[in-house]
């Protein structure tokens, strides 16, 4: 395939991507799954699977969801939303420990912007598991990374009063 035909086929695939997700947004779940696809088909990408992955899960198919994800990491290992992703699929399926196993990936992942997001997962998993100290400690890191994430203040919040 020469340039040009490279060219064409990712500037599809993102145009998929991109109506793919003004589909999941607006709750239309079959479209987006086919727009997705139809992207993937052109031009596999990371961030294709892990969105793919993100509907599944809106679907309430975590398995599909995991699987999704585990594409996008063998396409982009240091591309960090899948891990997060999967952590929080397990932390649904109550696997914590492998839950944690992938959240702690998302913080070391070099393709990552949203750490706050892992944080905040890996404090439900301690809070789950009754380590509420250092629950409280992954909250704070939630929102000293993210001020504005009002989820990680809550969460930080209800943990301390019961705590006092």
């Amino acid at each position: 395939m020469n340039k040009e035909n490279l060219n064409y086929h990712f500037e599809k695939s993102r145009e998929y991507l991109n109506k793919a997700y003004q589909f999941q947004m607006k709750g239309q779940f079959e479209e987006a799954i086919i727009n997705y696809k139809l992207s993937l088909d052109l031009h596999p990408s990371a961030e294709a699977h892990t969105f793919l992955g993100w509907t599944y899960s809106f679907l309430g198919d975590l398995d599909k969801a995991i699987d999704e994800c585990k594409k996008a990491i063998s396409l982009d290992p240091d591309f960090g939303n899948p891990y997060n992703d999967i952590g929080s699929y397990l932390i649904q399926k109550g696997e914590y420990d492998e839950a944690l196993t992938y959240l702690d990936l998302a913080i070391k992942a070099k393709k990552y912007d949203n750490h706050h997001f892992a944080h905040f997962n890996i404090g439900r998993v301690l809070e789950y598991k009754g380590l509420w100290f250092e629950a409280l400690e992954e909250y704070k890191t939630a929102v000293r990374l993210s001020p504005d994430y009002l989820l990680a203040k809550q969460h930080f919040n209800k943990l301390q009063g019961i705590l006092n």
